[in-house]
């Protein structure tokens, strides 16, 4: 390939090289590094959920968190807290739900944000 023992190039080759080893460490952290039983059937069903949630994170975080540097580089634990764990209370009234989130949580308003993105997504066709 010409140009590829440039310094340009190799640096480039390394760089994609780090971003899927580090998508592969987030994905062992999203449920990959254990896997729940010996049978075959309940492995298959383990890693394709940790890989809908590792899919999840990695979209959100692309599509919903692309302008909050803290969250959008946060490593999955820190992101679970921030966002997923979130304090709050799913209640229904008047045949609606309404989502009250507590107040003094310090990332309320990312969270906010993030999920007016996502719902502002248009339906896939």
């Amino acid at each position: 390939m010409p140009g590829s023992h440039q310094l340009a190039f190799i640096d480039a080759v390394h760089r994609d090289h780090a971003e899927v080893e580090d998508r592969v460490r987030c994905n062992k952290a999203m449920g990959l590094r254990n896997l729940p039983s010996k049978t075959w059937n309940v492995n298959v069903g383990w890693v394709l959920a940790a890989n809908l949630a590792a899919d999840f994170d990695a979209w959100t975080r692309l599509l919903g968190l692309h302008d909050d540097a803290e969250l959008a580089r946060a490593e999955p634990q820190t992101l679970r807290y921030c966002l997923w764990h979130l304090p709050a209370r799913l209640v229904c009234h008047a045949r609606r739900r309404i989502l009250k989130i507590s107040a003094t949580w310090p990332w309320t308003n990312a969270f906010l944000v993030c999920w007016q993105r996502l719902c502002a997504l248009p339906a896939p066709t």
